[in-house]
This record gives structure tokens, C-alpha cells and sequence, in this order.
């Protein structure tokens, strides 16, 4: 299966992170926030993945807040997992 990797920022400066499959379905999402760099949970959505402009969600466990962002399925870039 291959894999790529979209990351944001949140506003309270937490790394949002989330992987997503070949379909742009979301595997696993994650947060990321000073150092150590340690991964904690943080639930994430893709809304209109079929749609070449599509959005992802997360919810930061940092700060509380839902984040959206939007990307370009031609601007991903796939990895084997």
C-alpha cells in the first residue's frame, strides 16, 4: 500500500500530521508539540477526498481546537508503507 504524508500547523504551534492512503482516506492522524518530539493521537477526517482540492480535519489535542485545511491530490507525494 502506498502512503503520503500531509502536515499543518496549528495555531497554538502544534504539528498536525496525518497519513493517508491511495484512495486520500485517512490511516492514522497525529499531533506533534515541542521537544521531545513525541506523537500523541490526534483524531483526522478527510472531507471530499474523491474531489482533486480536498480537505482534512483535525481535532489538536494540544489546544482543543478543530483545524481544516485543504490540499491538492496532485501535490501528494506517495511512499510504500
Amino acid at each position: 500500500m502506498k502512503v503520503a504524508r500531509v502536515q499543518t500547523v496549528c495555531e497554538c504551534e502544534a504539528r498536525l500530521c496525518a497519513d493517508l492512503d491511495e484512495k486520500r482516506l485517512v490511516l492514522r492522524g497525529f499531533a506533534r508539540n515541542g521537544v521531545p518530539q513525541k506523537e500523541i493521537l490526534a483524531p483526522a477526517n478527510a472531507l471530499g477526498a474523491a474531489r482533486e482540492r480536498f480537505d482534512v480535519t483535525w481535532f489538536c489535542p494540544f489546544c482543543t481546537r478543530n483545524v481544516l485545511r485543504s490540499f491538492l491530490a496532485s501535490a501528494l507525494s506517495y511512499r510504500n508503507a
